[in-house]
């Protein structure tokens, strides 16, 4: 009977554990969908803000620039600095600075302010993402681990499929402003979840110069090039996606929006299980949704002429684009077990790299006219994957002779 009782009260113990990790894994996904819509909103508000503050819209649209060099360059930075830091505290001092960033959006007063706030803000993305795929791995068992990462990024996907919507929805009907304060709203929410749910956890390394020394490892240089090139494909046509919809394809400009939500699903999709793929077989499942990855964005070349074709690999390059995620992500912290948060956080500032690198050769192919220009961005893009493919067989090579040697 005793033993009965025991087994009974370690199975409740368990249970209780299990869902206090789901919790505090869920604290996590709402911080990420609160830095996603942070990140993509001007996107939709852009004509909005450029009125406002009597600016170009190009020149409101290097908002967008301002947030993405705030994170690659700023992340690593943030990170080194606080590496001292319990991640717990970590992961509040960031929500709060991220707050302050949307707070003092809110209220900027001219161009100048905002793209402050813009940068205030995006120091925060590389970090939360880096730590909250620390915690939420070391929230699960090993086996679940990419799981766990693909659920806090879940928050990042749901930004693009509801939060992005609501906030331009809220900025045309209300003032962009409004969003800002909608966003603010979310973080403080974010905040309070993790006080409560996030339970405290040692800070990543006891000294800079270990932290710092995985940075000389050529398996973290191979892993960030995986990450750059593989995610990269993805933003070589997918920043061009909307003049590739009316221009090419024949859509409407109104069309656009809920065929990116069609995109939002696809990329929700590919996230979670590309997650669970990755904790069944890491490196065979990478090459497999990177190789599905490439062959899709190669196939739009020929789909984007017809609109049901077009819907359907919109849809399946979701699912490939994100899929990749949670796999690079893992890999990373896998190859960096003794400075993991400075090491995630480097990849997270590596996907946005890729991203500003995809935009550039998509640019670059367009403006030259090469090969039809706006036609040939997503083969350009499918070729940009295949060198992701490549640094990811040369990654599962090393990791090979590393484990023999």
């Amino acid at each position: 009977m005793i033993t009965e009782q025991m087994a009974n009260h370690s199975e409740q113990a368990a249970q209780s554990s299990r869902k206090g990790s789901t919790l505090a894994i869920y604290a996590l996904t709402l911080g990420a969908f609160a830095i996603g819509m942070t990140e993509f909103i001007i996107m939709g508000l852009l004509p909005e803000v450029a009125a406002s503050l009597k600016v170009s819209i190009p020149m409101a649209g290097f908002l967008i620039t301002g947030y993405a060099l705030g994170v690659a360059i700023g992340a690593p930075f943030i990170t080194v600095a606080t590496h001292k830091m319990p991640r717990k505290a970590l992961l509040l001092f960031l929500m709060i600075l991220f707050i302050a960033g949307n707070a003092l959006a809110a209220i900027a007063p001219n161009y100048t302010v905002l793209m402050l706030a813009r940068i205030l803000a995006a120091l925060t993305h590389g970090s939360f993402f880096g730590v909250g795929s620390v915690i939420a791995a070391e929230l699960v068992p090993k086996e679940k681990r990419a799981g766990a990462i693909a659920i806090m990024f879940t928050g990042l996907t749901l930004a693009n499929i509801l939060g992005v919507p609501f906030g331009t929805y809220l900025g045309q009907a209300y003032g962009w402003r409004s969003t800002f304060w909608a966003i603010t709203l979310i973080g403080i929410i974010a905040l309070i979840g993790i006080v409560i749910l996030v339970p405290k956890v040692a800070s990543a390394v006891s000294s800079l110069q270990k932290e710092l020394g995985v940075l000389k490892r050529p398996a973290v240089h191979i892993a960030l090039l995986m990450t750059v090139f593989g995610f990269g494909g993805v933003f070589t046509a997918f920043t061009y996606i909307s003049p590739i919809l009316v221009d090419i394809t024949g859509f409407s400009p109104g069309s656009v929006s809920y065929i990116l939500v069609l995109f939002g699903v696809g990329i929700t999709i590919g996230n979670i299980y590309g997650g669970k793929l990755a904790d069944r077989s890491l490196f065979p499942s990478l090459l497999g949704i990177l190789a599905l990855l490439a062959i899709i964005l190669a196939v739009f070349s020929f789909t984007d002429q017809h609109k049901l074709l077009t819907l359907i690999t919109v849809f399946v390059l979701g699912v490939a684009a994100f899929g990749t995620v949670p796999g690079l992500q893992l890999h990373m912290l896998n190859t960096a077990k003794e400075a993991p948060t400075l090491a995630s956080t480097l990849n997270i500032a590596a996907f946005n790299l890729g991203n500003a690198l995809g935009a550039y050769i998509g640019g670059i192919v367009i403006d030259a006219g090469f090969a039809g220009g706006l036609s040939a961005v997503p083969w350009v893009a499918s070729l940009v994957t295949v060198i992701g493919i490549l640094f990811t067989i040369w990654g599962a090579q090393y990791q090979k002779l590393r484990k023999g040697s």
